[in-house]
């Protein structure tokens, strides 16, 4: 059977891979702290309850035919205030485009913006741009980062590949570090589009930013969250947002995402995705236009989930900085936002005890969801080598006792090693 090249040359999500390692072990019957996959046990953290109701009433009202493309208009205005009134952004209800999640309204940005050839810049690691650059044919321009900048690219990392470039993606706070922006670097790199813009003529395409804030709500600590139209007003006309629901709200299954920036691109993908039908469901939208404005519920909600995210990350980072401090070779970044904490377990080229080197983070996953019965994703799962000896560690779908319980299994695990 033949395929296109596009389909022919996909690949696979090492995330999924290891989710069926995962599973297969909870099958035999192992417990397992499971903080690979970047969602949330909805019976840790539930979606509101005003949430909930409203969806549910929406459904009784009889809400399940289509929406329209575009999105339902009080849920467009809902948003449009949502933004001003917590963001300072100024968009109008017709610069917002509704999707069934953030996922088609990145796909929408990278269809509308990039032909075959074109060149899109992110950092390394980051989600899934490589295959968002494959799905529409695009050149990939991975632009590897550093720990001392907690792995936030920086305009020195990316001013030697913005010639010639139509799109930078970038995120904040990041999946997968759960690292964000400062205000000055975000400063500098917006001065640089600005720059590269000004220094094309007429008949170029001007180079783009996709900011992924889908977790901008999720931030802990003294970390603050910026944006680039914030910054700099005169990059409006450049900049698509990638925003919804999906986690500050813990609501992945619910679907609601939501894109906004020049009404000239997001009316291009409106078109796009109104061709592929990536609506989010009616009820789920008529419920959201209506919490959005619920100041109240919305604030108690957010600072609820927040001070217990921020509880579950601080209890693996500091677990993981005590096993520094007794000589193990591990180590984290500080959460600042999202849900995820960066970990560094360096023992490669170590022997298990099975007399297998462990050469790769993904033969070092493997052993640790075996012998520690504690599941992570490398970041070679995000586009990094896969030397380098960083993961990820997603904390939505564990309790904060799972996360201490299986602190001291990695330690033994560490401890096999030769």
């Amino acid at each position: 059977m033949q395929v296109s090249k596009m389909a022919a040359g996909l690949i696979g999500s090492e995330i999924i891979r290891i989710g069926n390692q995962v599973s297969e072990q909870v099958r035999q019957g192992a417990n397992i702290c499971n903080l690979t996959i970047g969602d949330f046990d909805s019976k840790i953290f539930p979606i509101p309850a005003g949430l909930t109701a409203g969806i549910i009433q929406a459904y009784q009202a009889g809400m399940t035919n289509y929406p329209p493309a575009a999105g339902m208009g009080d849920l467009r205005q809902s948003v449009s205030d949502f933004l001003k009134t917590r963001q300072g952004l100024d968009y109008n209800a017709n610069d917002i485009l509704i999707a069934g999640g953030s996922r088609p309204l990145i796909y929408a940005t990278y269809r509308a913006l990039l032909d075959e050839g074109d060149r899109a810049i992110f950092p390394l690691p980051s989600w899934n741009n490589n295959h968002y650059c494959h799905l529409v044919g695009a050149t990939a321009v991975a632009v590897p980062t550093l720990p001392s900048t907690n792995f936030m690219p920086t305009a020195a990392d990316l001013a030697p590949h913005v010639a010639g470039a139509n799109l930078l993606a970038l995120c904040s706070p990041l999946n997968p570090t759960g690292t964000v922006f400062t205000k000055e670097g975000l400063e500098e790199i917006c001065d640089l589009v600005i720059a590269e813009n000004k220094r094309r003529g007429p008949d170029e395409k001007p180079l783009y930013i996709l900011y992924d804030q889908i977790y901008w709500l999720l931030t802990f600590g003294a970390a603050q969250h910026y944006d680039p139209v914030s910054l700099r007003p005169e990059l409006r006309d450049y900049v698509i947002y990638i925003d919804g629901i999906s986690k500050c709200f813990a609501a992945t299954g619910v679907r609601v995402g939501y894109s906004f920036g020049p009404a000239t691109i997001i009316d291009k993908m409106k078109s796009i995705l109104g061709h592929v039908g990536a609506w989010a469901p009616k009820a789920e939208q008529v419920a959201t236009g209506k919490f959005l404005p619920e100041t109240a519920a919305v604030d108690a909600f957010l600072t609820s989930i927040k001070g217990r995210l921020q509880t579950s990350l601080t209890a693996l980072f500091d677990g993981l900085k005590e096993l520094k401090a007794q000589g193990y070779p591990v180590d984290a970044v500080a959460p600042a936002g999202a849900i995820y904490l960066t970990a560094k377990i360096d023992v490669l080229g170590r022997t298990a005890p099975d007399g297998t080197v462990l050469t790769t983070t993904a033969e070092l996953t493997s052993y640790l969801i075996a012998e520690a019965k504690l599941a992570l994703v490398p970041f070679s799962a995000f586009g990094s080598p896969a030397t380098e000896p960083w993961f990820r560690a997603s904390v939505g779908a564990e309790t904060v006792d799972s996360i201490v319980a299986a602190l001291p299994r990695l330690k033994a695990a560490l401890d096999k090693l030769k």
